[in-house]
C-alpha cells in the first residue's frame, strides 16, 4: 500500500484543485460566527502548518535528523478552540495539539512557532521549551506547560490549576493567571478511559456539584481509536454527557467553523459560570499513530481510505473557497509556500547545537532558585508577638512545656501559614477532623476552608490539586494519610511534579511540600496500607527531596526548611512523618520525656539547614547510622552499649534523598566500626546506598561495616507487627557482634604476631 503520508499530500492537492469535497461541513458563515476574514485565513494557515510539520517530521526521521513522528494529522481542528480561548488561559495539551499551539502563537506578537517546533523535532538544545530534552508542546509566554503524558496524567493537575484561579482571587494573593482565566485540558478518547482521566473528571464534578468555582474546559478529541484499539461507538457521549456538575458540548472537529462555534460557547460557559465543561470533539486520525505505525496491520484498506476522505484540511479548504477568500489554486499555492518555508527551516535547525554532556542534560533537574526580586516577595516577615499569640491562643498550654512530634508539627504548620499567606493545606480529613492523627488540628478554624481544603478520598486528585495550584502562585502542602496510599498516585509525583522543571528547562516549576504519614512500628495495625515500611519509590526520582524527621524538635526545624526549599528554591519535597513517633514522649523509661520537645517560634529557633546530619555522642568504637524510628531505637541501644563500655556515635540522616554522602563519610571515618540500622526492607533500602557510598568515599580506609534491616516482608497485625522489623535488642546484638567480632580478630592477630616473634628469637 502506498505510503500514507505521500498519499495524503497527493490527495489533498488533487481534490482541492478538482474541488472534489465530501459533504461534511455544516455551511456556517464565518462572519456570522464573529470571525474576521483574517482570522479565518489564519486558522487555516495554522492547520496547514501543523500538517506540514507532521510530514516534515517524517522526512527528518527518515534522514535521521529528527526523532519524533507522533503527529496531529486529523486533529487540526483544535486550532479553532485555541482561537476561542485566550493566550492567558493555561493549557495542558496532549501530543496531537500542534495546531492549537501554532494558533495560540499567532495571537501573541513575537512568536516563532515553526522555528521553535522544528528545533524540538531535531532535539536541539536551542529548543526554547525543553532545551533539547524532549519533543514537547510548551511555551512560557503562551501559558502552556510542557506535557509528555500520553495517558492523561495531566488532567488531575488541570483540575488543580482551574480551582486555583478563583481561589487566589478569594485569598487576594498574587497569581500567575488573570482572575478571569480558564484552564484548557485536552486528551484523546482512549486516554479518557485511563484512571488519571476518570479521577480528574470525577474530582471536577464532585467539586462543581458542591458549587465550588472551577473554570475548566476538558476537551476530548475523539478519533475513535487508541493506537489499534477501537473506542466503542457512542462511548464518550454515553460516559460523559450526563455527568452531574459537568456541562457537555459536542462539535465536529473536522469542521473548523463548527469547532470554533461550539468551542467558543464551551469556553464562554466555563468563563462565565466558573464551572467545568466537557467539549467532545469528533476527529479523525490520519497517517497512523506515529511514523512507525503501519495501520494496514490492523485496519482494512477501505477504512483507512474512508478516514483520509474526511481530512479536515479538505473541509476547511472548501469553506474558504465557498467564502471566496481563496481560490482552489490559491489554497495549493499557500500550501506549497508554507511547505517550502518549513523545509528550509528544517534544513537550518539540524545544524543547531545538541546536548553534548551529562551536565547539560541534567542542568534543569533541579529548578533555578528565585531571582532576588521574586525571592524578596517570597520571604514573609516573622510574625509579631501579638499575631503569634493570637494564632496560638487555643494552644497556649502547649507552648511552655515539652510536647510530642505531632503537636510540634501542628504548631509549626500554624506559624508557617501565618507567615505565608500563599500556603494552602489540602487532603482528606485535614479540615474539622484535623487529619487522622490530628496533625492539622485547628488549622481550618484559624485560616478558613479556602486555605485548609478537605478533598475527596483520592490521592491522585490530592496530588493533582497540589501540582495545579503550584502553577498559579500557591504553595501547597498536601497530606497523604498513609505512605502506602501514595502508591495509588505515585505518577503524579514521578511523572508530573518532578519532571516539570526538567522538560521545561527550568521555566516551569510546581514547588510543594507533600506531607506523608508512614513507616512501621504502629501497634495494633497490620497490612501494608497502615504499616508500610518502604519509601523506595521516592529514592529514584531525580530532583526530589525526601525528608524524614525522627523527633519533634527536628520536625519543627525541618518543616520550616522544607517550606523554604519549596518557596525560595522551587523544589518538590516529600516530608515523611513516622506515625509511631507522633505521640512518643519517652526514650528510655516512662516519664523521662526525653523524646518530647518544646516549641520555639522561628524567630528564636536555630535553623536546621537542608542536608545537615544529626549526631548524638562522640564515641569512636561504633558509629550507628539511622533515621526515623531506627534512630529512636538506636538511641535506646546506645545507652545499653555505653553501659558495656562501648563508645557510640549515633547519626540521624534526616534527609534520605538525596543523601549527604560526604557528610556521612566525614562523621563515620574516625569510628572503628559502622552499623547501619534501616527500618525499611532489606531489598531496595537506603542502607544499600549508604554501604555503597561509604566504600566509594572511604575506600581502603573504610572500617568494618554491617547493617540491620527489616525483612523483605509485609507487616503483620498486632504484636507480630514488629517481628520483621529491627528492635532495640536486635540492634544491640548486631552492634556487639560487629564490635566484639572485630576485637576477637585483632586479639588473634596479636597472638599470632607474638608467636612469630618468639620463633624468630
Amino acid at each position: 500500500m502506498e505510503d500514507r503520508a505521500i498519499a495524503l499530500e497527493r490527495q489533498f492537492i488533487e481534490r482541492v484543485l478538482a474541488q472534489d469535497f465530501e459533504d461534511i461541513g455544516e455551511g456556517w458563515d464565518h462572519k456570522q460566527l464573529g470571525l474576521s476574514d483574517a482570522d479565518f485565513l489564519g486558522l487555516f494557515e495554522s492547520q496547514l502548518k501543523s500538517r506540514l510539520l507532521d510530514l516534515e517530521s517524517r522526512r527528518m526521521r527518515a534522514r535521521n535528523q529528527g526523532f519524533y513522528t507522533i503527529g496531529s494529522s486529523g486533529h487540526e481542528g483544535n486550532a479553532a478552540y485555541a482561537l476561542a480561548t485566550r493566550p492567558t488561559d493555561m493549557a495542558f495539551l496532549h501530543y496531537r495539539s500542534a495546531a492549537f499551539m501554532i494558533e495560540r502563537g499567532r495571537q501573541v506578537p513575537g512568536e516563532t512557532q515553526l522555528w521553535d517546533m522544528l528545533l524540538s523535532f531535531s532535539a536541539s538544545s536551542d529548543d526554547p521549551i525543553s532545551g533539547g530534552r524532549h519533543k514537547v508542546l510548551g511555551s512560557k509566554r503562551l501559558f502552556i506547560p510542557p506535557q509528555t503524558s500520553t495517558i492523561a496524567s495531566h488532567l488531575p493537575k488541570a483540575v488543580g490549576a482551574a480551582l486555583s484561579i478563583p481561589l487566589t482571587d478569594r485569598l487576594a494573593i498574587e497569581a500567575n493567571m488573570p482572575k478571569d482565566s480558564i484552564v484548557v485540558c485536552n486528551f484523546g478518547d482512549a486516554s479518557a478511559n485511563h484512571a488519571s482521566a476518570q479521577t480528574a473528571i470525577n474530582a471536577a464534578c464532585w467539586t462543581a456539584y458542591q458549587q465550588v468555582p472551577l473554570p475548566l474546559l476538558f476537551v476530548c478529541e475523539d478519533n475513535g481509536i487508541g493506537i489499534s484499539t477501537r473506542t466503542p461507538k457512542g462511548w464518550i457521549t454515553a460516559n460523559f454527557s450526563q455527568r452531574p456538575g459537568l456541562k457537555y458540548f459536542y462539535c465536529d472537529g473536522r469542521d473548523l467553523l463548527d469547532t470554533y462555534r461550539v468551542g467558543k460557547q464551551a469556553a464562554d460557559y466555563a468563563r462565565k459560570h466558573r464551572k467545568p465543561v466537557f467539549l467532545h470533539v469528533r476527529t479523525v486520525r490520519l497517517m497512523g499513530h506515529a511514523g512507525s505505525d503501519a495501520e494496514i496491520a490492523y485496519m482494512k484498506k477501505d477504512y483507512i481510505l474512508q478516514n483520509e476522505a474526511q481530512d479536515p484540511l479538505l473541509v476547511s479548504a472548501q469553506q474558504l473557497i465557498e467564502a471566496k477568500l481563496l481560490t482552489p489554486q490559491g489554497v495549493i499555492d499557500l500550501y506549497h509556500e508554507l511547505k517550502a518555508r518549513i523545509t528550509a527551516i528544517a534544513m537550518e535547525v539540524i545544524h543547531r547545537p545538541k546536548l553534548q554532556t551529562v551536565e547539560q542534560a541534567m542542568a534543569s533537574i533541579i529548578p533555578p532558585k528565585l531571582v532576588p526580586s521574586k525571592l524578596a516577595a517570597s520571604q514573609a516577615p516573622m510574625l509579631s508577638e501579638a499575631a503569634f499569640n493570637k494564632l496560638m491562643c487555643a494552644d497556649k498550654l502547649s507552648l511552655d512545656k515539652p510536647v510530642h512530634m505531632g503537636k510540634l508539627i501542628n504548631l509549626t504548620l500554624t506559624e508557617l501559614m501565618g507567615r505565608h499567606d500563599n500556603i494552602v493545606v489540602c487532603g482528606e480529613d485535614v479540615g474539622k477532623k484535623g487529619g487522622v492523627y490530628h496533625v492539622t488540628s485547628r488549622l481550618v478554624e484559624r485560616f478558613g476552608p479556602n486555605r485548609v481544603i478537605n478533598t475527596l478520598l483520592d490521592e491522585t486528585s490530592i496530588l493533582g490539586l497540589a501540582i495545579g495550584m503550584a502553577h498559579n502562585g500557591i504553595l501547597p502542602i498536601p497530606e497523604i494519610q498513609f505512605l502506602a496510599y501514595v502508591h495509588n498516585a505515585e505518577d503524579q509525583i514521578r511523572g508530573e511534579a518532578a519532571t516539570l522543571s526538567f522538560f521545561s528547562n527550568g521555566q516551569f516549576t510546581n514547588p510543594m511540600v507533600i506531607r506523608i504519614a508512614g513507616l512501621g512500628y504502629q501497634k495494633g495495625f497490620g497490612g501494608h496500607f497502615h504499616n508500610d515500611n518502604s519509601f523506595t519509590l521516592f529514592r529514584d526520582i531525580p530532583g526530589l527531596i525526601l525528608a524524614c524527621p525522627s523527633n519533634g524538635e527536628d520536625a519543627m526545624a525541618m518543616l520550616r526548611e522544607c517550606v523554604r526549599l519549596a518557596q525560595e528554591e522551587q523544589r518538590v519535597v516529600i516530608f515523611l512523618e513516622p506515625i509511631a513517633l507522633y505521640m512518643t514522649r519517652d526514650l528510655h523509661e516512662t516519664g523521662d520525656n526525653l523524646w518530647a520537645g518544646q516549641y520555639l517560634p522561628q524567630a528564636n529557633a536555630p535553623r536546621l539547614a537542608y542536608g545537615e546530619l544529626g549526631q548524638y555522642g562522640n564515641g569512636k568504637d561504633l558509629c550507628i547510622i539511622s533515621y526515623g524510628n531506627g534512630y529512636y531505637l538506636s538511641r535506646q541501644a546506645e545507652k545499653i552499649l555505653s553501659e558495656q563500655g562501648i563508645g557510640v556515635t549515633v547519626i540521624d540522616l534526616r534527609y534520605l534523598a538525596p543523601l549527604n554522602e560526604a557528610g556521612i563519610a566525614e562523621k563515620a571515618r574516625d569510628c572503628r566500626h559502622i552499623l547501619i540500622v534501616d527500618e525499611c526492607r532489606r531489598s531496595g533500602s537506603v542502607s544499600e546506598a549508604i554501604i555503597t557510598s561509604l566504600h566509594e568515599q572511604l575506600g581502603d580506609l573504610c572500617p568494618p561495616m554491617a547493617r540491620i534491616t527489616a525483612e523483605d516482608c509485609f507487616i503483620p497485625l498486632a504484636d507480630a507487627a514488629t517481628l520483621p522489623l529491627p528492635v532495640r535488642d536486635t540492634i544491640v546484638e548486631a552492634a556487639l557482634a560487629l564490635v566484639k567480632g572485630e576485637l576477637t580478630a585483632q586479639a588473634a592477630k596479636a597472638a599470632r604476631s607474638a608467636v612469630t616473634r618468639e620463633k624468630q628469637s
